[in-house]
């Protein structure tokens, strides 16, 4: 996968799903869910994104940089929601600390801030 489609960077439409053109893998993601909910009857359900982000160090990608256009990209964009849903997704960074205290690798890497309270990257959430 294209690292601009995962990184809300995309300069086009990277996947065409008929009439829904989408830039990102975010948008992709949660419309694909709103149509299988569509689907089973559930036309009015809101979808809540409860955690979404990218890793600072530990795997594959994860890097302060890309964490920081990930999550900075991500608040500027779920106010203009989806391409099916064009209105405000309510989404949720992982994490707000990183976790010194689990195993190492990647799931220790999340956080807006190190767990001294130091900031790992400066973002904004000013949409």
């Amino acid at each position: 996968m294209d690292m601009s489609f995962a990184l809300f960077t995309s300069p086009g439409t990277v996947v065409q799903d008929g009439e829904y053109g989408y830039q990102n893998l975010f948008d992709a993601t949660v419309d694909a869910l709103y149509m299988a909910v569509e689907k089973l009857g559930g036309h009015n359900v809101r979808v809540v994104v409860s955690e979404t982000g990218w890793p600072t160090a530990g795997g594959a990608a994860a890097s302060v940089e890309n964490a920081m256009t990930y999550n900075q990209n991500l608040v500027k964009h779920v106010c203009k929601g989806t391409p099916r849903r064009p209105r405000k997704v309510e989404a949720y960074v992982f994490a707000m600390f990183n976790e010194n205290l689990k195993e190492a690798g990647v799931e220790q890497n999340w956080g807006l801030f190190y767990p001294s309270t130091d900031r790992v990257y400066p973002i904004s959430f000013s949409a």
